[in-house]
């Protein structure tokens, strides 16, 4: 039973990459495959499974969501990822976005403030065998500033403007992909370190969940499961 569900969900993956993400126009064949690769539908709440593969986001514990499988591999897209980046994810949540960013990168960085939902990420990505990811809790709008700089930042919730010290923790030539705006909607923006420059690029309407911390929304009991991550 179990090989028959692995090779029916591995056919739906390879479905979903094709109807939800290369046919909306991402190529890059790194971020398909690993699209394809990470079962999504271990990343999902029991309750949810028959959904893993949904065009859309899906709830998942503490009033969080698991994005839209399009979104991943969007925001994974931009940043362009090399084997050998370093890359912080701010926000670790249900860990399938820690998941894809590690098959790309050299090394994952991953801060999450909600303990519970760090401690059961990790635990899943650990029995995937995931030896290239290093695990914080704390306020994910301070980056980890000790290991920094990083190649490639990732930001899996909104702030109403992009956090300096964020910027500040960006390596030269590096990317920073972060939901910016208000509440309610959100913008995709791609930030570049170029040339001792920061260049902000508005990519992509979007919603996401709220990044609480010093340097983005204050307070950590109003979260909206209805918010995009």
């Amino acid at each position: 039973m179990q090989d028959w569900m692995s090779q029916e969900c591995r056919a739906s993956r390879r479905q979903m990459v094709e109807d939800q993400i290369h046919s909306r126009g991402i190529e890059d064949p790194r971020v398909l495959a690993a699209m394809e690769e990470v079962p999504r539908e271990l990343f999902v709440p029991p309750g949810q499974k028959d959904r893993a593969f949904f065009d859309g986001a899906l709830p998942i514990a503490c009033g969080q969501t698991i994005s839209q499988p399009y979104i991943v591999a969007f925001m994974t897209a931009c940043l362009k990822i090399e084997p050998h980046h370093r890359v912080l994810e701010i926000g670790t949540g249900s860990g399938y976005q820690t998941a894809v960013l590690a098959r790309l990168a050299g090394e994952v960085y991953t801060v999450e403030r909600v303990e519970s939902l760090l401690t059961a990420a990790k635990a899943l990505l650990d029995s995937l065998c995931f030896q290239n990811i290093q695990y914080r809790l704390g306020d994910g709008s301070l980056g980890w500033p000790e290991l920094a700089p990083f190649d490639r930042i990732i930001v899996t919730a909104a702030a109403p403007r992009v956090p300096k010290s964020l910027v500040g923790q960006l390596a030269e030539g590096g990317r920073l992909m972060i939901p910016v705006g208000g509440e309610q909607e959100q913008t995709l923006v791609l930030v570049k370190a170029e040339n001792g420059r920061i260049v902000e690029t508005p990519k992509l309407a979007c919603r996401f969940v709220k990044l609480i911390g010093d340097q983005a929304w204050p307070g950590g009991c109003d979260l909206d499961p209805e918010y995009q991550r």
